[in-house]
């Protein structure tokens, strides 16, 4: 049973990590933002339905600085997850500080690091969904190697209607996904444009 509920939190945090990744792999560029919001994707893992409802937030050269993810798993396993996604290089015993508005921050500790991101998480339980439905900002802070705290703030607009409405269709994933792509392709191309300019530049000041 416990690898079966692992196997199928895996699958949920699989669903999370799909923008998150596509978000992360680009290289500093313009100042264009990728589509972003809040969303929810659902999908159908073995006996269990798994919803998650997210919101990636990237910096202006495109590269993640924090995904949200509101996993729920019903069927044999039924489970309520809260994970916030971070790059590498944090403080692991600091965790990510979750604060709603101006409410007293509560941290969350980290469960797992991969090679390019780092996943916090607790227990996604009523109190915390409907602070979220009645705040207006989310503010998550972690802690990078050199002991400095990164706050990151996540407008709550639009979650409660995404958390309760239908999850986006699969033609919606898609083009959604293409949207992202499009815009991750595009920061690299003004990126590699801006750096020629700035070496071209550099060239004509030393001759």
């Amino acid at each position: 049973m416990i690898m079966s509920s692992t196997k199928t939190i895996a699958a949920a945090s699989a669903i999370a990590g799909a923008f998150a990744l596509l978000a992360s792999a680009t290289m500093p560029a313009s100042a264009q933002q990728p589509p972003q919001g809040w969303f929810k994707v659902c999908s159908k893992q073995e006996d269990n339905d798994i919803c998650n409802t997210q919101n990636i937030v990237t910096a202006d050269s495109g590269q993640l600085l924090t995904a949200v993810n509101l996993i729920e798993i019903k069927g044999k396993i039924n489970r309520k997850i809260f994970q916030v996604t971070v790059p590498i290089g944090r403080l692991i015993p600091a965790g990510v500080g979750l604060q709603i508005d101006n409410n007293k921050p509560v941290k969350l500790e980290y469960g797992i690091c991969f090679p390019d991101r780092c996943i916090a998480e607790a227990p996604l339980t009523d109190d915390l969904i409907n602070a979220l439905k009645k705040g207006g900002k989310l503010t998550l802070t972690s802690v990078n190697y050199q002991n400095k705290p990164n706050p990151i703030p996540v407008a709550l607009t639009g979650f409660s209607g995404a958390l309760t409405g239908p999850a986006l269709k699969q033609s919606e994933l898609e083009e959604r996904q293409k949207e992202l792509q499009d815009a991750v392709q595009k920061k690299q191309k003004d990126f590699e444009a801006k750096m020629k300019a700035e070496q071209d530049k550099a060239k004509g000041a030393a001759n």
